[in-house]
């Protein structure tokens, strides 16, 4: 009797590893990531967060997905997706030799898709009623040269993408040393340039477009400059149809690259962004598609 007691006791407990095991295997089945299931990180350029948080939005409401939004400045994101497990990341701009190099030497193999085009916008206080900005002027107040219609320029960070952009145009390698402010945010440098007479905030096209409610008072203050590119001679303002034609001379492409290297969410958000649902936030939210969403023509021969 005692030996078929202790016989039953390990079916029991055989029985209770197995089916715990099983029930791992589904709660593992269900957690598993998959192109349109799961969740997972994003790294986001914050000059670029309101349009990419719309797209997330608009994701998780379509898929059982959620993708958590990590902002900060650009040379504060390429830190973090070199280094930690975030393997999705939205910038302006398209990976350099060094980091490809990084990734090939993890045997990943990163997958860039460009989504749209966005720019780099100026604004001043109303009180200047000047809505115009020689980009010349920009540059050399960048290079130290005085300039009566800059007081200062006024950047989201130090790291930032639209620090980085406006030096390679000037021609520059470190930041400079005089004239240039810096915050945390786009909302910030709005903030700042509403309230100071004088200053020239830089900020991403898309943080005008679809603005906060709070962002929405500070631009009740403020101008957005047309520009006037180098070497050219007419002043262009930054809308959708001029980024379409070419002629804002700070254009520039947005691009999601995903180093998962597997078939996971980064893949999923990736062709989200760039089939037509993606397209169409895009283009409703001012900036350019990288193709133009299709609309669907009804004829009616007769009314009802």
């Amino acid at each position: 009797m005692k030996k078929t007691a202790k016989l039953s006791s390990i079916f029991v407990c055989l029985f209770l590893l197995a089916f715990l095991g099983c029930k791992q295997s589904e709660n593992s089945n269900k957690n598993k990531e998959t192109i349109l299931k799961g969740s997972t990180s994003i790294l986001v350029d914050e000059t670029l967060k309101p349009i990419i948080e719309e797209q997330i939005e608009v994701f998780q409401s379509e898929y059982n997905a959620k993708i958590t939004l990590i902002a900060k400045s650009e040379n504060e994101v390429i830190k973090s997706f070199l280094k930690d497990s975030t393997r999705i990341v939205v910038l302006a701009r398209t990976l350099n030799k060094e980091e490809e190099k990084y990734f090939e030497s993890v045997k990943i193999k990163p997958k860039t898709t460009i989504i749209g085009t966005d720019a780099i916008a100026f604004v001043s206080n109303k009180s200047n009623n000047d809505t115009l900005i020689a980009l010349q002027d920009v540059v050399s107040f960048m290079q130290g040269k005085s300039q009566q219609k800059i007081k200062g320029l006024v950047f989201d960070n130090l790291n930032s993408s639209t620090l980085r952009y406006l030096k390679e145009v000037a021609g520059l390698n470190v930041n400079p040393s005089k004239g240039i402010y810096s915050f945390k945010t786009n909302e910030e440098v709005l903030k700042y340039v509403s309230e100071n007479e004088g200053m020239l905030g830089v900020v991403g096209l898309n943080w005008l477009y679809r603005p906060t409610s709070t962002v929405s008072e500070y631009l009740q203050k403020l101008n957005v400059l047309s520009v006037k590119g180098l070497n050219e001679k007419t002043y262009v303002s930054p809308t959708q149809n001029n980024l379409a034609e070419g002629t804002y001379p700070l254009a520039r492409d947005l691009y999601i690259i995903n180093c998962q290297g597997y078939s996971g969410l980064g893949m999923g958000f990736a062709s989200f962004m760039a089939g037509d649902i993606g397209q169409r936030i895009i283009l409703k939210s001012g900036l350019l598609p990288i193709r133009t969403p299709g609309r669907k023509i009804i004829i009616r021969t007769k009314s009802k």
